[in-house]
């Protein structure tokens, strides 16, 4: 029979019923929406930027090995929260799980964390995307045009997809992420097929190479995952969404962790295993590029800075999408304006919103020129630390969450079990994080003790809104 559980918060309405206006629609499949989240992954993005940057600060060239050490503990996480979603019936991801086992306020809290955390990234690889359209357009003889006007016609495409219905913005992430993907294994296998720069040293693999800093090139790793999470956010626009959404979690964590090791491999070999440590020491912004130009010749290097520009844009749209949903979910639940819980009568998408995010990208990144921040040192690594550290909060209540939702309903023990090893291991990437914060916002210790409060400033405002929440969308279904 089918058992209704009150998660209401003790006020003993029934919540099972939710019209039929106010979900979100699509016809996502599996691949869909692992285009959708590997796209926020963004792995021409991470290959070209989080790979030298862990070479540089880590002194390691066992990136590889993190990469699949992290794409360890994401399946750990995936698999866990995985076993809830057949029993989490709405799209409020880190919100529902949360406030399924620790109570209202506290699932109110990570929503309204998850949404700055999710929108900081979003802004850090706008800006990034404004500097690297910049270097492309001057190569080849364009005027040299300021990053935030560029980053400004960013926002506004991506305002345009996401006020769309989702099918659009899968479509295009997917044409976008298959180039990117495509220049990255064509790169990968000449660089395998000659040999690497001095022959395939298998470096990254010996205790030599994972020597170092591997903590930082582990956290790097994980940072190069942001957004794989996220397949149940579109859990409304999902086709059979209880074998879509856990299917597209366990294809997406392992393309993605495959793909990384990879790709960060023959970049090293590239370069020639242990002495691609200094390479990226030499031009950590172009290392990526140079190594294409090596391989693949000017037209190689061109071709994959403008399929850098559009991977990061495709992360963009990502993170808009994502921010869009958790800003419905908020709406929907009453805890910000019901307008920003409406569905696009024709479009099926948080249309409304999709334009609050826009608004807010807008005047926040407009806050950041005025003060004249670089786009790069003061706006993506700041922010993108901001972020990996409210999600590394986010995925450890979740696996907490898993675990007292089972223990609670009676779950097998072997899920327990996992549960409870994917919490551990993620206790774990957050004292990485937080170890080291100072570091992955520029060596700014003033800037890295505020954003580590600031996580937990969000996360206690939104206990404090939980009060406006109505409580209609934390129905959890389950078939006993």
């Amino acid at each position: 029979m089918t058992e209704v559980l009150d998660t209401s918060g003790g006020s003993g309405r029934d919540t099972s019923q939710t019209t039929a206006a106010a979900k979100l629609r699509g016809h996502l499949g599996v691949p869909a929406i692992v285009l959708m989240v590997v796209a926020a992954a963004a792995p021409l993005s991470t290959i070209g930027g989080n790979v030298p940057i862990a070479m540089v600060l880590g002194e390691t060239t066992g990136i590889p090995v993190s990469f699949i050490v992290a794409g360890l503990v994401f399946l750990l996480f995936a698999a866990s929260f995985v076993a809830m979603s057949k029993y989490v019936t709405d799209a409020g991801a880190f919100y529902a799980y949360i406030r399924t086992s620790l109570g209202r306020a506290a699932g109110t809290g990570a929503a309204v964390l998850a949404l700055p955390a999710y929108m900081a990234t979003l802004l850090a690889v706008a800006a990034y995307d404004g500097v690297i359209l910049n270097g492309l357009i001057t190569r080849f003889g364009g005027p040299d045009i300021p990053w935030w006007l560029l980053t400004g016609g960013v926002l506004a495409v991506v305002a345009w997809l996401g006020y769309r219905d989702i099918d659009l913005s899968a479509k295009v992430l997917g044409v976008f992420l298959v180039s990117e993907v495509a220049i990255l294994l064509v790169l990968d296998f000449v660089i395998v097929l000659r040999g690497g720069e001095h022959g395939l040293t298998g470096d990254s693999f010996t205790p030599q190479g994972i020597a170092g800093g591997f903590g930082i090139a582990l956290l790097y790793a994980l940072w190069g995952f942001v957004g794989v999470e996220a397949t149940v956010v579109f859990r409304d626009e999902a086709r059979d969404p209880d074998r879509t959404v856990p299917r597209a979690t366990f294809w997406a964590v392992g393309i993605v962790a495959s793909f990384y090791a990879f790709s960060s491999w023959a970049l090293i070999e590239g370069n020639g295993g242990p002495d691609a440590i200094a390479a990226a020491k030499d031009d950590p912004d172009n290392f990526m590029v140079n190594t294409a130009q090596q391989y693949l010749g000017m037209v190689g290097r061109d071709l994959t800075t403008a399929l850098w520009f559009i991977s990061v844009f495709a992360c963009t749209l990502a993170f808009h999408n994502i921010s869009s949903r958790y800003a419905f979910v908020l709406g929907q639940s009453g805890v910000f304006s019901t307008k920003i819980g409406q569905v696009h009568s024709r479009h099926g998408s948080p249309a409304v919103a999709s334009l609050v995010i826009t608004a807010a990208s807008v005047v926040i990144m407009a806050i950041f020129v005025a003060f004249g921040l670089d786009p790069v040192l003061q706006i993506f690594g700041p922010l993108g630390g901001l972020g990996i550290l409210a999600l590394a909060i986010l995925w450890l209540l979740t696996t907490i969450s898993v675990v007292m939702f089972f223990v609670r309903r009676g779950g097998s023990t072997g899920t327990v079990v996992l549960a409870v090893a994917a919490t551990l291991v993620l206790a774990a990437a957050l004292v990485l994080v937080v170890s080291n914060l100072t570091l992955i916002v520029g060596g700014n210790p003033t800037l890295a003790a505020v954003f580590g409060v600031m996580p937990l400033a969000f996360f206690g405002v939104g206990m404090l809104l939980s009060r406006r929440s109505k409580g209609e969308l934390a129905s959890i279904s389950s078939v006993s």
